[in-house]
């Protein structure tokens, strides 16, 4: 009513209540939306930087280094990539059915992105600990990363592949995509592109490519080096069935199938075989890569002409395989390599021979069983025999590291190989009847031979190892090695620097030295423990007696034939001691080999090379290399020891390079426990190094010398070799005259009665000749009682 002065209450309407699946749903929304807004934001900025895909229409490869022999034959190459470009109508679809079961199986039905691969791998990770053990990269991933980023990892790359991916498959075809991968992805062994790894790993066509052939080279871009069949067979093999496997997962081969290709055997192309001389090459690329750059050397198509002679060459490659193939077998067998199920293997061929194995040739082979008085063996995809005859070396097992002490002796070779068996083989003959065989095995030891052009310092030859795609240590120019008796030259031609002759006299018999540092002594010992009184030293550097030389070395001075050494050209550090008289300090065999040049070059030096020259991608020359031989030392001395060199050959240790029939100079070397074999010689205008070693130093065997393990290598080199170069006889130079001597004390031949015509005709310098006559013919037994000389111990570190 009016006046009423009561509260008037107005009714407020009811307030609103929020249920929490409505909270649930805004509070969702809304971190999609701000997830959506950011997920736009940072594709909208690593977008702002990513490389335009028309750079795949304009992309320009680089260019191939090349570099060739002395005659430009080419004998090498240098790039970033070597690709062979195959179309995939081209590929076996075998290969491509192993790549996408391995690395993205549902390759034709993602975007780019592989949404249930990423869960997959998530979960499959999380079983594991949180180990990574399963990747969700898709082909077109990868290819997004090899073509256009780099390999780092980081969130920020991962972003842009995704991107990119996505923006790929947007503008090119599954087929398209597929086929730049194929030719884009790295297998190993300098090889991109499965064209490439087909010719790198098996020496065939790809469109040749068996399904086992196409699964292990599938299994290869995960890991090349890991999985490599070079260095680890069994988990390369391993890999392959697992890719097999995958193949059989993805409906693309039947169980059957996969089991034949798991058992099929793979006869692989060992790697660097399609390259000539490997060890030179990588030189030449080391001194390129040092002067110019790497860019330079891989992108910048420079023309390389080398001092490599291909004949030569081949010669040397030849024989160090050889060579060392023997040796190894000497010291005895092994074993087989590895050992398979032949139940698994299929039928071999009858006994026939393919054409593609001729004598001489090495492959391996797996044993099928034992006949009477052989072997069968099956060869590829077929059937020879290994007779009995043919692996007689083999009754010697070696079965330790010392093949001195760790051997046994099985004369029944019938139980030396069983069914399974791996082992290698080289062909001895191949007919109509079917391939006959003898048993190898893959030799160890290693070793190096360098020949050079002594008048000009030319690198003509260069093996550093037995096998580059095992070892690609040069041996040849980085291995420093104790020469043994292959030093001793250096120490004559001091003394023949200081006005001695090869007539002069020297006692070959015991001799103890204390040494005060350590407070110990030291007898030095001769080959075989027998010492030969006195002897000249024409005959003591011929049949290479220690202990004749350890004196001289004390007669001329330590410090003569060090500073005399570094003369000629060695760099090495050489202990100031006496053992210095034994070669034990470790030398570089082109080192030593150049050194030996010198002598075999009236005493000039020729500082070895390899390029001759070198050109820019426009022809610009860029460096040429004019020798400037240098003389060093006086062609007296350089003569006089080549002289008696000349006789270490005629009469001495190296008798064996008389076969040789032209004047020849040399030295053997063996270092203690016949560690080293060294033998080093030549002509005028070819000398060559050659040693055999095990790089951890070991025994190469009993009686193992210079003569024996070394000097066959030479030999067999230098009979090829010097077909291409003129028989050139050793230049006496004017300062050298003749005298005739007594043999026995090195002075005039006595006029005395009944003495005459019992001297020898000796070299001096002029001016160095003796002027005394001989009184009487002395007998070495009257400086030295021989048999009352006390035995000492072998310790010095040369012998042969």
């Amino acid at each position: 009513m009016p006046g009423d002065d009561r509260f008037i209450e107005i009714q407020q309407p009811a307030r609103r209540r929020w249920r929490w699946w409505q909270i649930t749903l805004l509070t969702v929304g809304a971190l999609v939306l701000v997830g959506v807004t950011a997920a736009a934001g940072v594709i909208w900025h690593f977008s702002q930087d990513l490389p335009s895909l028309d750079l795949l229409q304009s992309y320009q490869p680089s260019l191939v280094t090349t570099v060739y022999s002395d005659d430009r034959q080419p004998i090498g190459q240098f790039f970033i990539e070597r690709r062979i470009l195959t179309p995939l109508a081209d590929i076996p679809d075998s290969l491509k059915q192993a790549v996408i079961a391995t690395e993205d199986a549902r390759f034709f039905e993602h975007p780019g992105l592989d949404y249930i691969g990423i869960l997959r791998a998530a979960w499959t990770n999380i079983r594991h600990g949180g180990r990574k053990v399963e990747g969700a990269s898709t082909i077109t991933q990868q290819l997004a990363r090899s073509l256009f980023l780099s390999a780092e990892r980081s969130y920020d790359r991962k972003i842009r592949e995704l991107i990119l991916a996505y923006k790929m498959e947007a503008v090119s075809s599954k087929e398209q995509i597929l086929e730049t991968y194929l030719n884009q992805i790295y297998f190993g062994q300098g090889a991109y592109g499965v064209a490439s790894a087909a010719q790198s790993y098996f020496g065939k066509d790809i469109t040749t490519l068996t399904l086992a052939e196409s699964a292990f080279l599938a299994g290869l871009p995960k890991s090349p080096s890991r999985f490599s069949p070079f260095t680890a067979y069994e988990r390369a093999k391993k890999r392959q069935e697992h890719v097999l496997s995958r193949m059989e997962e993805a409906g693309f081969i039947t169980a059957a199938e996969r089991e034949a290709a798991a058992a099929e055997a793979l006869n692989f192309h060992r790697p660097g075989s399609e390259h000539f001389a490997p060890y030179f090459v990588e030189y030449v690329r080391q001194l390129l890569v040092a002067k110019y750059g790497e860019t330079m050397v891989y992108k910048g198509g420079m023309q390389v002409y080398t001092t490599l002679n291909l004949e030569m060459q081949k010669a040397a490659e030849a024989a160090f395989a050889a060579g060392v193939r023997e040796l190894d077998k000497r010291e005895g067998w092994r074993g087989p390599k590895r050992t398979v199920d032949i139940g698994m293997l299929q039928p071999p061929a009858a006994a026939s021979t393919d054409g593609t194995l001729k004598p001489g040739d090495l492959a391996e082979g797996i044993v099928l069983k034992a006949g009477k008085d052989h072997y069968a063996v099956l060869v590829g995809s077929v059937t020879a025999k290994l007779s009995f005859d043919d692996m007689a070396w083999a009754k010697r097992q070696l079965r330790g590291p010392d093949p001195a002490v760790d051997f046994v002796v099985n004369p029944n070779l019938k139980q030396i190989l069983k069914p399974g068996d791996v082992i290698d083989v080289a062909v001895k003959k191949a007919t109509k009847e079917g391939l006959t065989l003898t048993l190898e095995q893959t030799p160890i030891v290693e070793g190096g031979l360098i020949a050079l052009d002594p008048r000009t310092g030319a690198i003509r030859a260069m093996v550093g190892g037995y096998d580059f795609s095992r070892s690609e240590y040069n041996r040849a120019v980085q291995a420093h090695r104790q020469p043994g008796s292959a030093f001793k030259p250096l120490i004559y031609a001091t003394a023949m620097s200081q006005g001695m002759s090869p007539a002069t006299q020297i006692l070959d018999a015991p001799v103890v030295y204390e040494q005060e540092e350590d407070d110990k002594i030291w007898k030095p010992e001769n080959y075989g423990r027998k010492f030969h009184g006195m002897v000249s030293l024409r005959d003591a550097l011929a049949h290479s007696h220690n202990l004749a030389t350890v004196r001289l070395l004390d007669k001329v001075g330590i410090r003569n034939v060090i500073d005399f050494s570094r003369t000629v050209g060695i760099t090495s550090p050489l202990p100031a001691d006496l053992s210095l008289g034994l070669g034990s300090s470790s030398v570089g065999l082109m080192e030593l080999t150049s050194v030996y040049g010198v002598f075999l070059n009236k005493g000039s030096k020729a500082e070895p090379f390899a390029i001759k020259a070198a050109q820019d991608n426009t022809g610009k020359v860029l460096e040429t290399t004019e020798p400037e031989p240098r003389e060093v030392i006086s062609k007296e001395t350089a003569y006089l020891i080549t002289n008696m060199m000349e006789d270490v050959v005629q009469k001495g240790t190296g008798q064996a390079a008389k076969s040789l029939d032209r004047p020849i100079a040399g030295k053997t070397g063996t270092t203690n426990d016949y560690i080293n074999a060294w033998f080093i010689g030549g002509t005028p205008n070819l000398v060559t190094g050659v040693y055999v070693g095990f790089d951890d130093r070991r025994s190469l065997g009993e009686s193992e010398t210079g003569a024996r393990a070394a000097l066959p290598i030479w030999l067999a080199f230098m009979k090829e070799a010097l077909k291409q170069l003129p028989v050139v006889p050793f230049e006496i130079p004017d300062g050298v005259t003749f005298v005739k001597v007594d043999a026995s004390t090195g002075l005039l031949e006595s006029d005395q009665e009944g003495e005459g015509d019992k001297g020898t005709v000796e070299l001096f310098t002029k001016g160095s000749e003796p002027t005394q006559a001989a009184q009487r013919r002395l007998d070495p037994t009257d400086f030295y009682k021989l048999d009352q000389i006390p035995e000492g111990q072998p310790v010095g570190e040369g012998s042969l």
